[in-house]
């Protein structure tokens, strides 16, 4: 099997980390340990991207209130695109309103996606994962894909998190609709229209769904990893985008 370096490191420190976890946890979890592990792994790594998940609220807000102001310009220098590319790259700069920054989060989650679906799906020396493989959460393996078959307790075990997953899907695109909604015509910051604005505008809330399909497809540590991540994100919408009392 075709290895890369930096990606079998990074699975070793995830494994160590993880197993490292599940020790400290055994006690209390006891067979499920692994699995709470994993969990307690996610939590890490939220908690290590908060700072940029606070920037990207920062940001957001911040385009939110130059919405009016973009509207004005878009309704002044309609005709003049170069003027009016001008003016929003000034308004833009002057209130450090960065459309990129918003990425940076989920971006960022990738890489720990990829060493979790690794982590739990290579078998040999790689990251030591031989001994994660035999972790189990009420009986079923944490290798356990949903096309390995769902009798005895794997399937209401990945009935109950797939649920979970298209309930936060749900909630997720909701608020996605309804931020759109509130949000500034599609332009991108040097003030063209972003070609085929409205029909990404219809895409973007279906994307949460993703994770549903992704969980059919992947091992059960890593659907834990989504269910874990998904669900962090979606307090963290609630908490940290609730609407701000009026002065």
């Amino acid at each position: 099997m075709l290895t890369f370096a930096p990606l079998d490191g990074a699975v070793a420190v995830a494994a160590t980390i993880v197993e490292a976890f599940a020790s400290a946890v055994t006690p209390i979890a006891g067979t499920a340990a692994t699995a709470a592990a994993v969990v307690l792994f996610t939590i890490v790594v939220r908690l290590l991207i908060t700072p940029l998940t606070w920037a990207q609220v920062r940001g957001e807000r911040r385009r939110a209130e130059l919405a009016p102001q973009i509207r004005q310009l878009q309704q002044r220098y309609g005709k003049d695109r170069a003027r009016l590319q001008q003016e929003l790259v000034t308004l833009h700069r002057e209130a450090g309103a960065s459309p990129i920054a918003g990425c940076l989060p989920g971006l960022l989650q990738v890489p720990f996606f990829v060493v979790m679906y690794h982590l739990f799906t290579t078998v040999g020396p790689i990251g030591g994962t031989s001994g994660l493989l035999d972790g189990r959460l009420v009986g079923v393996p944490l290798g356990h894909h949903v096309a390995d078959g769902l009798g005895g307790a794997a399937g209401p075990l990945f009935g109950v998190l797939l649920v979970l997953l298209t309930a936060l899907a749900w909630w997720t695109s909701r608020r996605m609709r309804r931020d759109a909604a509130a949000a500034a015509p599609a332009a991108a910051p040097d003030g063209t229209e972003l070609p085929g604005a409205a029909v990404l505008a219809r895409l973007l809330p279906l994307l949460p769904y993703g994770t549903v399909l992704a969980a059919l497809v992947l091992p059960l540590a890593a659907v834990l990893y989504l269910v874990t991540t998904t669900g962090w994100t979606a307090l963290e919408r609630a908490v940290l985008r609730r609407p701000r009392p009026l002065a």
